[in-house]
Formats: C-alpha cells, sequence, structure tokens
C-alpha cells in the first residue's frame, strides 16, 4: 500500500513536471485531515504523522506530504482534494461506506458505534474533482464533503428511506475494540477470512470523522446534493446490481 500511495504519487507527479502538464489534480483523503478533539476538522488543522490510524491512513498521509514538497520545492501545479465519505452510485467493490448501507440492507447491523462521518454525494466529488482541475488554485487543498451525521443519524435515515429497523442499542468502544483484536486474530487462522470488525476501523471510529468543506464550497462552488439523496442513490443501485 505505501509503494501505491506514496511512491505512486511521487511517480505520477514527476511524470507531469516531465511533460509540462499545467495542471494535476491529486486525490487525497479526509483521513490525512486534523481532526481537533470535539472539533471541525478543515484544511488548516494541525496534523502529523503519529495522528494517522493504520497503514491506509499513515500511506495517504506520507503521500499527500509528498505531493505538498513537490509543490514546495519544484512549483509542482499541483491541486490537492480530501474527498470525506462518498455515497451513491457505482459503489461496486463496495467501499467501507457503501459496506455499512449493504449491511445495514441485509439487517446484519444489529448495533452501533457513538462515531459520526461527513456523507456527500459521490457525484459531487467527481464534480469538485472538475472544479479543481477549472478553478481551483495550485498548491491549494480542499476538502471534497458535504453533511457532518453521527452514525445513529445515517441510520436513522436509511431507516426512514428503506422501511427497515434501525439498531437501537449503542456499543461501549473498548469491549468492541477488544472484540475486534480477537476478530482480527481469528481472520488471520481461517483460509480467506477478513475481519469482520478491523482494529483500525473501531479506533477511527473512536473520534467524530467531521469536517469543513466550506472552502471547496466557496472557492470551487461544489455542488451540495442533500444526504437524502445521496442515500436514497446508493440504496436503489445496490438492490439493483444484487448487492442484497
Amino acid at each position: 500500500i505505501y509503494r501505491v500511495n506514496v511512491e505512486g504519487t511521487k511517480h505520477v507527479i514527476r511524470a507531469g513536471l516531465e511533460e509540462g502538464v499545467d495542471r494535476i489534480i491529486y486525490t487525497s483523503s479526509s483521513a490525512t485531515i486534523g481532526i481537533p478533539k470535539n472539533g471541525i476538522g478543515n484544511e488548516d488543522t494541525p496534523v502529523s504523522l503519529k495522528d494517522m490510524v493504520g497503514d491506509y491512513k499513515r500511506s495517504k498521509y506520507l503521500a499527500e506530504e509528498a505531493a505538498k514538497e513537490f509543490i514546495k520545492t519544484y512549483d509542482a501545479p499541483v491541486v490537492i482534494v480530501n474527498p470525506t465519505f462518498p455515497v451513491g452510485e457505482g459503489d461496486v467493490k463496495p467501499t467501507p461506506t457503501g459496506k455499512m448501507i449493504v449491511d445495514f440492507l441485509k439487517k446484519k447491523m444489529p448495533a452501533y458505534l457513538d462515531t459520526g462521518l461527513n456523507v456527500v454525494d459521490v457525484d459531487d466529488v467527481a464534480q469538485g474533482h472538475l472544479l479543481a482541475g477549472d478553478i481551483g488554485i495550485i498548491g491549494r487543498q480542499y476538502i471534497l464533503g458535504n453533511c457532518n451525521m453521527t452514525l445513529k443519524e445515517i441510520l436513522d435515515l436509511l431507516s426512514d428511506i428503506t422501511g427497515l429497523l434501525a439498531p437501537y442499542i449503542k456499543l461501549p468502544y473498548y469491549p468492541i475494540l477488544v472484540l475486534s483484536y480477537i476478530d482480527a486474530a481469528i481472520a488471520r487462522i481461517i483460509p480467506n477470512r477478513e475481519p469482520l470488525i478491523p482494529p483500525d476501523g473501531v479506533k477511527m471510529a473512536k473520534r467524530k470523522m467531521f469536517f469543513d468543506a466550506s472552502r471547496a464550497v466557496r472557492e470551487l462552488n461544489m455542488p451540495q446534493t442533500p444526504p437524502r439523496v445521496a442515500l436514497e442513490k446508493a440504496v436503489s443501485w445496490f438492490l439493483k446490481n444484487g448487492y442484497v
């Protein structure tokens, strides 16, 4: 993952410099954005490598730092965008956010953690990339997000959309963290079994992942589709494509 995210980023930016391209849009992640305690993160919130939980976040942080170094040292024409938690159509894998929706539709979410996400329509994220390419300021960073919602609010909205019951049991953090390590150990023993409760995911959920996307809205005119519409599109797409 470090080779792809970090070295891959360096290779692409170097190639862009060699070819003299006008602009490079680097897709980072909201995972690299600092979050103040009981607060909302923005592009200027202080953050360091030690704040990153897990290899994915660490690799994205190092890749973003490499992109910033290219900007500083070589005047690389890079604009950095940081999508939050996109939902909508076409989530083939699905992503962790999409998997949460699929699990809800399959009635496999009997309980929830007290956490929060910044929910954004994936089409708005795509549009944000195009806008960053057209009018984004070189060297500047933009959080591509929309609405901060607790996990309970998201599940209640999914319940309203689908008619399915939302989970009402709130799980305590530390017992779930211990359980996640046990689950991960079992997954290492059993071939082809993925952890049901990844420890890194539980650790990240300890703090609400809320972000301020006003810079992208103000400077890029990034659209802000209501979360309900984005979730409706995701639900419809997963049902139509046999994920449930």
